[in-house]
């Protein structure tokens, strides 16, 4: 195997590792952010629920980004800490 292609094979499981970062954090903010647009989605259907359950479902769905917001500066962070090095 060649310098180029092992060097490749090692930029890609940086870069699987780096996806991998975080990953259950991330899907409880894709999950958070998919309950708030139901709740969001039940205040406006026919059995109206109350106002304040609106706000509510705003909130939750703030939330879920702040977790998307989190795992973003938590990859950011890592890259810093480890950089690629293709030269090992």
């Amino acid at each position: 195997m060649s310098d180029e292609a092992q060097s490749l094979d090692r930029r890609a499981a940086y870069v699987d590792e780096i996806v991998r970062l975080h990953r259950k954090t991330r899907t409880a903010g894709f999950v958070t952010c998919l309950v708030g647009v139901l709740l969001l989605v039940a205040t406006h259907y026919p059995w109206r629920m109350p106002m304040w359950t609106s706000w509510l479902a705003v909130a939750v769905i703030a939330a879920g980004w702040g977790m998307f917001v989190y795992v973003i500066f938590k990859r950011a962070a890592f890259v810093r800490a480890h950089p690629f090095d293709a030269g090992e």
